[in-house]
């Protein structure tokens, strides 16, 4: 069987490049500024590489987060008709309108940490009211069911991934905060993890939103049919086409399109990595802007990780999603920041530094 995104060569060209953000120098002057504040070396530990990453990520000796945006990627998926999950697809656009009036963990957070909240609806089954803090990028109402066909077409892959790098294109400042809700897209992340990294469903599906264990079985069965039906679907964009979402795909060109902006990335837990990882395995160096904020507590987000040999830096037991983690996490970066302009070095404060 031909691959079902049938994805052009000119199609593959038109995803931007992603430069290496590695320079030497200014890696050079980032470490001997933080070794050479008033601390033992190394005593302030990831704050520490933290405040590198994004000395490197914006190219300053002076990093100033501006203006971030959590960003909240809404979808549903026709693989919940399968009992995938252990809520019903409704919740998806019930929650979307919780956190558009204020009441959802990832509302709270937000305005807690001055962030600006934007929900995304790519792909909502249910037509959504407008809302000064909701953008319509709606491709379909929602995926279709992946044990019966692709969950996009061609069309609609490239649409949501069009359409998240011309979201982001338009945002001001220089970080984003990755979010997302959509009932079933736990399974949908799953099945990229493990057809990209060869793993098993088994190690791949965990209970998700808290499936009993007769449930995660049957969760299982599905997703071992649907990676048997689509098994010459093996190049990442085939993969997410066949058995991703529309908000996981408008996240991959919100992920692309940040990272050629040099924004900061914040990346949430499972759903959100599993973003991430498709584009980095189109574009590498994304992974370079990308900050991944807590473990989550679902069962192959540390798989996730380990496949982008990225290290998270909350484990929190939290497996919420909405971008809960990456807001919870911000103080962090934000601190890391402060530390690079606002400490006094040993010099500046007259202090005497290591005798060796």
């Amino acid at each position: 069987m031909t691959s079902p995104t049938a994805t052009t060569n000119a199609q593959y060209e038109a995803i931007p490049s992603i430069t290496d953000l590695n320079n030497a120098d200014l890696s050079a002057q980032l470490r001997w500024a933080l070794d050479h504040k008033t601390k033992p070396l190394g005593a302030l530990g990831r704050l520490e590489s933290i405040a590198h990453q994004i000395g490197a990520i914006l190219g300053t000796m002076q990093p100033e987060l501006e203006q971030p945006h959590a960003l909240v990627f809404a979808a549903d998926h026709g693989l919940a008709r399968q009992g995938v999950s252990a809520y019903p697809s409704d919740v998806t656009w019930q929650m979307v309108a919780n956190m558009l009036t204020g009441g959802a963990a990832i509302s709270v957070l937000t305005r807690q940490h001055g962030l600006a909240l934007k929900l995304i609806d790519c792909g909502v089954a249910k037509a959504l009211p407008a809302h000064p803090d909701l953008i319509d990028a709606k491709v379909a109402a929602g995926s279709a069911d992946a044990s019966q066909q692709a969950a996009m077409t061609p069309a609609q892959m490239w649409q949501a991934i069009g359409t998240g790098r011309q979201l982001v294109s338009q945002l001001p400042g220089n970080a984003i905060l990755l979010g997302e809700m959509g009932i079933g897209n736990t399974s949908a992340a799953a099945l990229i993890l493990a057809r990209l990294s060869g793993r098993t469903i088994e190690e791949c599906a965990g209970a998700g939103t808290g499936m009993a264990a007769q449930a995660l079985a049957h969760k299982r069965q599905v997703l071992q049919q649907v990676l048997d039906l689509h098994a010459q679907a093996t190049e990442p964009l085939d993969i997410l086409a066949c058995m991703g979402g529309l908000e996981i795909a408008t996240m991959v060109g919100a992920v692309l399109q940040a990272a050629l902006e040099r924004r900061v990335i914040v990346v949430d837990g499972f759903v959100t990595s599993a973003a991430v990882l498709v584009a980095a395995r189109l574009q590498p160096f994304v992974l370079q802007r990308c900050i991944f904020s807590h473990q989550s507590h679902e069962q192959a987000h540390g798989l996730m990780l380990d496949a982008m040999r990225a290290k998270a830096l909350l484990q929190m037991d939290m497996r919420l999603g909405e971008g809960s983690g990456a807001a919870l996490a911000w103080p962090l970066l934000e601190s890391a920041c402060r530390i690079l302009r606002e400490m006094a070095s040993f010099e500046s404060a007259q202090v005497s530094g290591r005798s060796d």
